[in-house]
């Protein structure tokens, strides 16, 4: 797969900050962390503390991913300073969902790893929601290891 990661453009982020928020809050329901309308203005407070100045914002960089010319996907990261070196944090690897289980997702894993070597970072960081099991078989595939679960009991 010919797969590479370009910076996202201002178009690209505004299409993609329309349904990411979206998106999180959902999944923030599913995972029965709370109701939907919570979930989306936790979403909403969320993207906007973490992107207060969209693209510009410092510390963070999103990419879209193509495979040749077609858009498959997007990375964004958060890359911290810290004692031991630079972290990186992963907010967001999203294959678009028809084009899943093609092997996109473990290419975007794949650059994104080139691109923290790259830039010197120690280590990448992410979250996943626990009913995405999917995406959590395939991080585990890769090499992420579980560093906290948290869980819930509906009553």
């Amino acid at each position: 797969m010919a797969l590479r990661l370009e910076p996202m453009t201002d178009e690209q982020y505004l299409r993609y900050r329309e349904h990411a928020e979206e998106d999180y809050a959902r999944n923030i329901a599913a995972s029965g962390a709370m109701p939907l309308p919570e979930a989306r203005e936790k979403a909403r407070q969320d993207f906007q503390g973490l992107l207060p100045d969209g693209l510009a914002t410092e510390g963070h960089r999103l990419w879209t991913a193509y495979d040749d010319d077609v858009e498959v996907g997007r990375l964004w990261l958060h890359l911290e300073q810290r004692s031991d070196g630079v972290h990186a944090f992963g907010y967001d690897f999203a294959v678009r969902e028809e084009l899943r289980r093609r092997g996109h997702g473990r290419a975007i894993i794949e650059a994104a790893e080139r691109l923290c070597r790259e830039l010197g970072v120690v280590a990448i960081g992410l979250n996943v929601f626990g009913f995405n099991t999917g995406a959590r078989a395939l991080y585990e595939q890769m090499g992420f290891e579980v560093t906290a679960i948290r869980m819930i009991k509906r009553l």
